[in-house]
């Protein structure tokens, strides 16, 4: 009788837990899965917690609720699977602002992520240069080339529309740069439509109509318990063997498997792997493959990344507007990128006590200099600034809580997809049952993650010689 599988996940977030109940649900039955996680927290970026006696997100706050192809997304069908969706709950206040020139205006109509299909209704934030987006005759871009998206949009429609509505909208996400990021990687769907479109007002509006929506579906949505409920779910269900405090230290091909070092140096522990799946940031995984796979290592130690702080308060009473928060340009000279009022966006959060729970996301890339306050300093520079963009002194927090994100959001550079695909396919090719999979390498959100997780097992399954569904 064969003897059944043994998989190693290293990475404990949600991409390797959603792994984790794909192989449970795919691969034969018996098969051993052990996911090994380095700090005594599974779950990544999810991590809800609580704040002056109420609930609260410390990272991701929602997901999208539907994919590129108009189903449902990854992480909503993996959330039926855990059989949660009676907890899904959508915002209840989905208008956003933009502070330019101190004040907050709100987000134009007809943009996609910032950039505009109609230039009419974001001429009260920024004016287009629209002269400069003529027909030339050709697609915007080539066939299997990548831009920054800054460089584009500031070639078509000048540097206004960039400062003042893509990159505060790409920094709220990325906390990156638009000069910086990749259109592929960042907008595939703007993208795609540059590929046949001859102005980008033509390529946005092409995307938007490509998009298949029924009209007044909620985009966004999170869980009434708690994002954390989905990982504790998937960690459940999976039926995997949970290692907390386990770090991996080392990874070395064996004749049957894999041969896996983990633990401290003075106490190493050794375990053997028919597979394993990488479901770490791209520098640990680098790290990692860098003695059976050095030129993999290479190509995926290249990735940046940016840290940032998420400050959160507690607020008696406040006179908040009613929108889900706003968004900070660069160019307003402020410490804040982006800010959430949760209990005015998502009804579930409301509290009878009144209070108030306001989150700011502090840090962009290249600048985290501004990192380096204090907790009680980072807490104060937000309270104040809030209280200038809102145009009166918010009352003290009872309660705040500053989390830390260090080396949270890949930076996406230009041809990013593309050294991926090249570095999967070395791998497969040199190490089939070796598998990438995260953000680091598909890009942000809860649903890339777990389609990344879900498309990393299969491959593993496919290797070690099919499925038993």
């Amino acid at each position: 009788m064969a003897r059944p599988w043994r998989v190693a996940i290293v990475g404990g977030g949600i991409t390797g837990l959603a792994a984790a109940v794909r192989l449970r649900d795919r691969a034969p039955t018996g098969t051993e899965i052990t996911v090994y996680e380095q700090s005594g927290r599974l779950g990544g970026k999810l991590r809800t917690g609580e704040l002056a006696g109420g609930p609260v997100e410390f990272g991701a706050e929602s997901f999208l609720m539907r994919d590129p192809a108009g189903g449902e997304s990854a992480a909503v069908t993996l959330i039926r699977r855990l059989g949660l969706a009676g907890s899904i709950v959508h915002p209840t206040v989905g208008q956003a602002a933009l502070v330019v020139d101190g004040g907050l205006r709100p987000v134009p109509g007809g943009t996609l992520v910032g950039v505009p299909g109609d230039l009419d209704r974001v001429a009260a934030v920024a004016q287009p240069a629209a002269a400069a987006d003529r027909d030339g005759g050709a697609p915007l871009l080539p066939p299997d080339a990548d831009v920054s998206v800054g460089a584009l949009v500031r070639d078509r429609l000048g540097d206004e529309v960039v400062d003042r509505l893509v990159d505060p909208m790409l920094g709220g996400v990325y906390a990156g740069r638009a000069d910086d990021l990749s259109l592929v990687t960042t907008m595939p769907a703007l993208a795609r439509a540059a590929r046949v479109e001859h102005t980008l007002v033509g390529a946005v509006r092409a995307a938007q109509a490509a998009a298949p929506r029924a009209p007044g579906a909620p985009v966004f949505g999170t869980l009434a318990g708690g994002l954390s409920t989905l990982v504790e779910a998937a960690a459940r269900e999976s039926g995997a063997t949970i290692r907390r405090d386990a770090a991996v230290r080392e990874l070395h091909p064996t004749p049957t498997g894999w041969r896996l070092t983990v633990g401290p140096t003075r106490e190493p522990e050794f375990v053997e792997a028919d597979a394993v799946l990488l479901a770490v940031p791209a520098r640990p995984a680098a790290r990692l493959l860098a003695g059976p796979a050095p030129e993999v290592a290479t190509a995926v130690g290249g990735l940046d990344y940016a840290s940032v702080a998420l400050v959160t308060m507690a607020l008696p009473e406040p006179e908040l507007p009613e929108l889900s928060g706003f968004l900070v340009p660069a160019t307003e000279g402020l410490l804040i990128k982006a800010s959430t009022f949760f209990t005015t966006k998502w009804g579930h959060l409301r509290r009878p006590d009144g209070l108030a729970l306001v989150r700011a996301s502090v840090g962009r890339y290249g600048d985290e200099t501004s990192l380096q306050l204090t907790d009680d300093d980072l807490v104060a520079t937000v309270h104040r600034e809030l209280s200038k963009v809102l145009g009166t002194p918010l009352p003290a927090p009872v309660a705040r809580h500053v989390q830390r994100w260090g080396g949270a959001l890949p930076q996406y550079t230009p041809g990013h997809l593309g050294r991926v695909a090249a570095a999967r396919t070395a791998l497969r090719a040199a190490h089939p049952t070796l598998a990438l999979a995260g953000a680091g390498y598909d890009g942000v959100g809860i649903p890339v993650c777990v389609r990344s997780g879900e498309t990393a097992a299969e491959e593993i399954i496919t290797a070690l010689g099919g499925s038993a569904a």
